[in-house]
């Protein structure tokens, strides 16, 4: 039987759908009852009557034949609802606990040890390390730092070319990834240096 999470239901009834022969073999029955194909295919259904439903989902198993790092990525994927995840704050957002948004007037945060480490972090910035509130939306489309234009022009283009969703048949994860990549372009298209915005700009997120 399906997992859990929006899996579908191996015991779902259709009382208006047209018969269907049970698709055991030699088995007479109509079938009633539908169940996932397999695990590639899980809106894709086959047909059985009660009694061969019951043994099909019985010798289900999902992770069949996967090893266990790739039942480890799918379990992980599934705890994101197979969505790109980040922290509260990380993309589009600023981190409400950092010292410039906090009366401190006698200066007692700055002068812990944690804010003077960031301070002379934030004087000296590498040029290879993206900004923390860059990181994820750098993820989303897969780019490394540093970033021009021209890079993330072509990038988003291709991402939103395959997740659009009249590329994926109205598919709804599709969709919900092509959310994703148009806030993240977004987002980095407005922290690119000021003389590559205007290129940037030429091209908007696509509808999604």
């Amino acid at each position: 039987m399906a997992r859990k999470g929006g899996r579908p239901s191996g015991l779902t009834e259709e009382p208006e759908a047209p018969t269907r022969p049970c698709e055991h073999p030699g088995c007479p029955n109509p079938g009633e009852f539908r169940a996932p194909r397999d695990r590639n295919h899980l809106n894709q259904y086959r047909w059985f009557c009660l009694d061969h439903v019951r043994e099909y989902n019985r010798a289900w198993d999902y992770y069949k034949g996967m090893g266990p790092t790739e039942i480890e990525q799918h379990l992980r994927a599934d705890s994101g609802w197979q969505r790109p995840t980040w922290p509260l704050g990380r993309l589009g957002g600023f981190n409400p606990f950092e010292s410039e948004y906090l009366r401190d007037p006698l200066g007692i945060l700055r002068d812990t040890p944690l804010h003077q480490a960031r301070a002379r972090k934030a004087r000296a910035p590498r040029p290879d390390e993206p900004p923390p509130e860059l990181r994820a939306a750098l993820d989303v489309l897969d780019l490394a730092w540093p970033l021009d234009s021209a890079t993330l022009r072509a990038r988003y283009k291709e991402l939103a070319k395959r997740f659009h969703p009249d590329a994926n048949g109205g598919d709804r994860q599709a969709e919900e990834r092509l959310k994703d990549i148009n806030r993240a372009y977004s987002l980095l298209r407005q922290r690119l240096p000021a003389r590559t915005r205007a290129q940037a700009a030429e091209d908007q997120p696509a509808a999604g």
